[in-house]
């Protein structure tokens, strides 16, 4: 969630006691303005109390005071303001049309600009976001927040030498801005300059700025094999009295990384437990199982049938799909190794179009949110889509998105791309739920909040994806990671094959390729492929009982 607010707030909101008017003694004040006065008055009160809410983080609180004033004042800046920024931890959608609405009525103002960009941005649409963060850096060139963000949407989308001046540029006016220390690290993390990442964080956390955050981030930039300096110090700061939740889990998360690559499982294990413990993310599998029938019960052979002209016959969207850390960084990192190939991230525009067709997990029906979808509509939708495809890349032959809960989603891709790639990436079911649970994700991944809920989504996700092979049959590359790690060229050769492009010896030396990687296996994509990760789980088999129970079947003991 973003916390920050205008610090013109005072323009907005009067502390104290509003003075009284002085009006001429011959035209004494007309009821209409005192009611305005009054209101005016009124609304400030209420936002004053709403920003204390949002930064105490009782979201609802903050929420519904914002209506109160929207109400009476519906277009109100600042409490669409504060709308947007409250939404912007769980519903950037929402949150997108608050800061859209806060621009229109004060077009000049440089922080709703700046916040209606950072919300593009984590919607994954980098000229809106660009577009909004450059403006709010017109109206104020030293706004140390806009270069901060600007040079994060950079980062995000593969560009991140744009993105160490606008840094640089914000150290230079605030030594010690975390977002700045932090990011810089961040963007010279994605180029692979791993000791210079780790020096800007070493520095970090000797001025101590965000320093969870940072010790997190520096025992990402190399793998340990002795025990660090950091460790102990790791270890102090979990010691500190009034330690935040999230500074919690991030230190919880850096000792666990430190000890798995010490070998000291059980201690590990103990820290990625305390981690989760302090993030408290919940998730309701019953919901989740629901969706998934859905989705079955909706997306057959018999549907794509009766919609066979739909979409658009482009070849050049490849979706990259699977569980989180199941190699689906690695496979987009060897297919944009080739020349005629370019690896996008991971996109939410998929998931966009289905949440605003109505094709979500909370939905009780998909038969209404289907029957919208004409085939004039799935052709005006797939020309968008791969506009926004072709903007990251106007000349690719193949572009790839592998953001990999799109699995839930090739029922929809496949209707607007109906000749679109897909490479769902595999790996051994124990072994992928681990790797899951040792590293932070947000809400939006509950089912990683502990190991009976993991195991028991990818059941799921097993179950959907099984479907989608007989609803394709041999239309999905399933490449499975453990045997790509056995095999490199043998099965690189393969998925380049897949794509329909000539094969590229660059493809094997993916690690040396250019450009950032921002997901958890920015590390390990620096490296040669390596095979230390395969039966990984057997390190952790004492912890792991409720994860191998719910998995059933599906675990490889």
């Amino acid at each position: 969630m973003n916390n920050r607010l205008p610090p013109a707030w005072s323009k907005h909101l009067k502390s104290g006691v509003m003075p009284k008017p002085r009006w001429p003694q011959a035209s004494p004040p007309q009821p209409s303005l005192q009611n305005s006065l009054a209101r005016a008055q009124a609304d400030d009160a209420l936002l004053k109390k709403a920003y204390e809410c949002q930064q105490a983080k009782r979201l609802d609180e903050a929420q519904d005071l914002c209506f109160q004033v929207l109400a009476r004042t519906p277009n109100h800046p600042l409490a669409l303001y504060i709308m947007g920024t409250v939404c912007l931890g769980y519903d950037h959608e929402a949150a997108l049309r608050y800061f859209a609405r806060a621009v229109g009525e004060e077009p000049r103002n440089p922080y709703y600009h700046l916040s209606l960009g950072e919300a593009y941005g984590k919607l994954s649409e980098f000229s809106a976001a660009v577009k909004h963060i450059q403006y709010a850096l017109e109206v104020q060139p030293d706004l140390v927040e806009a270069l901060c963000a600007l040079g994060g949407v950079y980062t995000q989308f593969d560009k991140p030498d744009l993105a160490l001046p606008l840094y640089e540029q914000a150290l230079r006016i605030k030594r010690d801005h975390p977002k700045a220390r932090i990011g810089i690290a961040a963007a010279l993390t994605g180029l692979g300059r791993m000791d210079e990442a780790a020096s800007y964080l070493k520095e970090a956390i000797e001025r101590r700025i965000d320093v969870a955050a940072a010790y997190y981030d520096l025992v990402q930039t190399r793998k340990f094999t002795e025990e660090p300096a950091e460790f102990q110090s790791i270890l102090r700061e979990l010691n500190r009295p009034g330690l935040k939740p999230e500074a919690k889990a991030s230190l919880n998360y850096a000792a666990g990384k430190v000890g798995n690559d010490l070998k000291r499982y059980a201690q590990a294990f103990d820290h990625f437990r305390k981690a989760k413990q302090a993030e408290g993310h919940k998730f309701d599998i019953d919901q989740y199982r629901r969706f998934i029938d859905l989705t079955i019960e909706t997306f057959t052979p018999d549907f794509f049938a009766a919609r066979s002209g739909y979409g658009n016959s482009s070849e050049a969207p490849v979706f990259v799909v699977g569980m989180p850390r199941s190699g689906t960084t690695l496979t987009e990192q060897i297919c944009a190794s080739h020349p005629e190939a370019h690896g996008a991230g991971e996109l939410s525009k998929l998931r966009r179009v289905a949440n605003a067709i109505g094709l979500q997990a909370s939905a009780s029906d998909f038969s209404k949110p289907i029957s919208t979808i004409t085939e004039g509509l799935s052709k005006t939708l797939a020309h968008e889509h791969h506009s926004y495809l072709r903007e990251r890349a106007p000349t690719a032959q193949r572009i790839i998105d592998k953001m990999p809960h799109n699995f839930e989603l090739i029922g929809l891709l496949s209707l607007l791309f109906p000749k679109a790639r897909i490479i769902h990436c595999r790996r051994d079911a124990i072994d992928n739920c681990v790797s899951c649970y040792v590293l932070p994700f947000n809400s939006t991944h509950g089912y990683n909040a502990d190991l009976q809920a993991l195991g028991l989504y990818y059941r799921e996700y097993d179950r959907l994806m099984r479907h989608w092979n007989e609803v394709f049959p041999g239309r999905i590359f399933e490449n499975r990671y453990e045997t790509l790690v056995e095999n490199q060229e043998a099965q690189s050769r393969r998925l380049i094959d897949y794509l329909g492009l000539p094969w590229d010896d660059a493809c094997l030396r993916f690690f040396d390729r250019e450009g950032a990687v921002t997901t958890p296996s920015r590390w390990q994509v620096r490296q040669p492929i390596y095979k230390s990760s395969v039966r990984r789980w057997k390190n952790f088999e004492a912890e792991i009982t409720p994860l191998i129970e719910a998995l059933g079947d599906l675990a490889e003991v």
